[in-house]
């Protein structure tokens, strides 16, 4: 079955798209004067600000019910009052997350839910004080305060800083005395004191304002960030069941990917072999009937039955071939990718260097992601060469098909490409593509080695 990304060849944007672009490009402010008044630096302002006054109420709560709790536990009350403060605790976590979405734009999947096996509460309460990410939830509630203290106090100070010392001179216009003084004290004592009141120190005042201005966006850029960090490492789903999940996906893609295969081996002998010698199975009963009225019209139909035999070995040997090669079995990827290379539409210098071969299981895969990636080249691809290259790197299988066609190989959403990046992804492989317009067109891909 091959993989079409024929879709993509030749497709790029018009002159006019080009020069909109590049308008918007120029009218565009430089990143450090546009940041103090893009949204997303007063989203993310916003979330520090929001950060002490949650980090507070949920610090008091998970120390408070924590601690009830363990004090508790000498009597039967300690067990639901833990179960209650690991609870509450995941209800600020489903908050957290939801914030950081709202003004970070940091998307964290839910934590895996409970497994609780029977009903009723001790059942439910047991799932709780089991489940790791309840305890994670509550190491969150615990560590987000006293970052929040920190985050909170660095941000509001250069930012109000920043602020205030930039609009110095708009405040000392409106302001030129205020309580009997002359401009902005800097320092005073009982013998002297130092005020801004002149053009030059103003002008000076304003420029500092602006550095910080310009720098805090970026603090609080790098503040948020290890928020987000902390969001994604104790309010998501653990490694282990991120991979369970990728796992029960990659299980659905093998047994959708089988369903398909088989589909089409019964499609392919219904409609070419069994066909064939259905006609076969008449053509001789016609032929058996004429061998003494007719020998000579019977000879002839012998004879179409003798080419629709051939026709019908060749392609059940064909069937075979797509299932699984006999060759490949025999003599390995380098006898069999000679073999489909062959049958291509243009010539292929293939190079195989193994120190040994790989599991049945991914030699086959091997196999069949170059076979279809060499029938793209000979349907889509306008080539006049290609090379296929095969190497080991330590614990890895490495695929590289490269075609000097008109590029294009587009690896999103709906093409044949990506069902093949699914199929890969389902032992653990990855698919890249690098096919600019005009080409050259590389794609390489990578499985994992098991001998």
């Amino acid at each position: 079955m091959a993989t079409d990304y024929g879709q993509g060849y030749g497709q790029h944007s018009g002159p006019g798209s080009h020069g909109a672009g590049a308008g918007e490009r120029r009218l565009r402010l430089p990143a450090p004067l546009r940041a103090p008044i893009e949204a997303r630096s007063w989203r993310e302002f916003g979330y520090v600000m929001l950060s002490l006054p949650l980090g507070i109420l949920m610090f008091t709560y998970a120390v408070t019910m924590f601690s009830l709790g363990a004090g508790l536990l000498i009597t039967f009350l300690g067990i639901p009052v833990l179960a209650g403060a690991l609870a509450g605790c995941r209800g600020f976590g489903s908050l957290e997350r939801a914030r950081a979405r709202a003004l970070l734009g940091v998307e964290v999947a839910a934590p895996e839910p409970l497994r609780v096996r029977k009903h009723g509460a001790m059942a439910w309460m047991g799932a709780v004080l089991k489940s790791g990410a309840s305890w994670r939830h509550l190491l969150y509630a615990v560590v987000q305060f006293p970052w929040s203290v920190f985050s909170f106090v660095v941000a509001l100070n250069f930012w109000a800083c920043g602020w205030a010392l930039l609009t110095y001179p708009l405040w000392f216009w409106i302001f030129p005395m205020y309580g009997g003084q002359d401009g902005l004290q800097l320092y005073g004592d009982d013998t002297h004191s130092v005020y801004v009141n002149n053009p030059f120190e103003i002008t000076v005042t304003a420029m500092v304002g602006l550095l910080f201005t310009m720098a805090t966006p970026w603090i609080v850029r790098g503040l948020t960030t290890v928020d987000g960090l902390m969001v994604r490492g104790l309010l998501g789903p653990s490694r282990l069941a991120t991979r369970v999940v990728e796992l029960e996906s990659d299980r659905g893609v093998v047994v959708d990917t089988a369903a398909a295969d088989l589909r089409r081996i019964e499609r392919d002998l219904h409609d070419g072999a069994q066909a064939r010698l259905v006609a076969l199975a008449m053509g001789l009963g016609l032929a058996k009937e004429k061998l003494t009225e007719d020998p000579e019209a019977a000879a002839r139909m012998v004879g179409e039955a003798h080419g629709e035999v051939k026709t019908a070995l060749q392609e059940l040997r064909d069937l075979a071939r797509g299932i699984h090669p006999a060759v490949l079995t025999d003599r390995g990827l380098d006898a069999a990718l000679s073999a489909v290379s062959s049958r291509c539409t243009v010539p292929v210098q293939v190079d195989v260097d193994l120190p040994a071969r790989p599991a049945p299981a991914i030699e086959g895969i091997a196999y069949f992601t170059v076979s279809e990636l060499l029938q793209n080249i000979s349907k889509h691809s306008r080539a006049t060469r290609a090379t296929v290259d095969v190497w080991r790197v330590e614990n890895r299988l490495m695929l590289q098909v490269v075609d000097n066609g008109v590029g294009g190989a587009d690896d999103s959403g709906g093409s044949g490409l990506a069902g093949l990046a699914e199929r890969l992804g389902a032992v653990d492989g990855i698919l890249v593509v690098d096919s600019p317009p005009g080409g050259p067109t590389r794609i390489t891909a990578e499985l994992p080695w098991r001998g």
